[in-house]
């Protein structure tokens, strides 16, 4: 008889390694995908006539591993070319395989059109085998605030735009204090696919997305930048800083050889969570506020 405890029990697990979401109709071996031969050494003694290993018999104290192995050796698999898809941490973004050709890709878009077909099409982040949509953008992409946060979360994944669920009707309330909607700003993300479980993105991940994002920054060549969270502010910024140290002071991000004003913000799920850093938040949007009033920005 089965324990529905048992059965919960399985089921949180799952959602704890990220395994919450049903990608197909028919479960995939990833590990069986992934998994490479591995290379065996042949034995000290081989060579010996007919194929069959002869070595030094094992001493009174040899290990019972040691002795295991009498059957004939197999050759050792070919070497496989060592190829680097995706950064290590000690890497500076961008200088993987896939870094480079995100950065072809997204270097020949000339519209915001191009560049998020460019993205669909881009397969150098394993992110996208596991994520139900690609989130590009929502909002105005004429306005002159843009907004880029950290990486879609459920709700996000499952309809296509950032910040659409419980942390973007947030956000809505935030923009309306100070008189803005989506239609006066332009929202994105670091990255266009949803970590499972919603768990941080490595560098690797980031590397491989971060040219595509910052080629949307150029095509929008927005007059402000607000940076939502500690990814999106530590990548832009490329400062090692948590968010709490980054927020609420004016810097500047470089793109197309223009320095533009970015302010790093709490992110808004970060706040659902921590409702007392609210007071930080609004300092944060106020500031901005007066900053949208000293450019001119309408």
């Amino acid at each position: 008889m089965i324990d529905v405890c048992d059965i919960l029990d399985a089921l949180r697990w799952h959602a704890d390694i990220g395994c919450d979401e049903a990608i197909g109709d028919e479960p995939t071996d990833w590990a069986a995908l992934t998994a490479r031969p591995v290379a065996r050494a042949p034995s000290a003694g081989a060579g010996a006539a007919g194929g069959a290993a002869s070595g030094p018999a094992p001493g009174p104290n040899a290990s019972p591993n040691a002795v295991r192995g009498a059957g004939p050796t197999r050759a050792p698999a070919p070497a496989r070319p060592a190829t680097t898809l995706f950064a290590s941490p000690d890497q500076p973004l961008g200088a993987s395989e896939a870094g480079i050709q995100a950065r072809a890709r997204a270097g020949e878009a000339q519209t915001l059109e191009s560049l998020e077909a460019a993205l669909r099409s881009f397969d150098g982040c394993p992110l996208k085998a596991t994520a139900m949509n690609t989130v590009f953008a929502d909002g105005n992409p004429q306005a002159q605030v843009m907004l880029i946060g950290e990486a879609p979360g459920e709700d996000e994944d499952r309809q296509g735009k950032p910040f659409v669920g419980v942390s973007g009707k947030l956000l809505d309330r935030m923009l309306a204090q100070i008189g803005l909607d989506r239609s006066a700003v332009y929202i994105s993300n670091i990255l266009p696919w949803r970590p499972p479980g919603n768990r941080s993105p490595t560098q690797a991940e980031i590397a491989a997305c971060l040219p595509f994002l910052e080629r949307h920054v150029e095509l929008v060549r927005p007059k402000l930048l607000v940076a939502l969270g500690g990814v999106s502010a530590k990548t832009l910024l490329n400062r090692a800083e948590g968010i709490t140290r980054l927020r609420g002071q004016w810097r500047t991000y470089e793109v197309a050889g223009t320095s533009v004003p970015l302010m790093p913000m709490l992110h808004p799920a970060y706040l659902l969570r921590n409702p007392i850093a609210k007071r930080e938040a609004w300092r944060d949007m106020l500031a901005l506020q007066q900053k949208i009033a000293e450019e001119g920005i309408k």
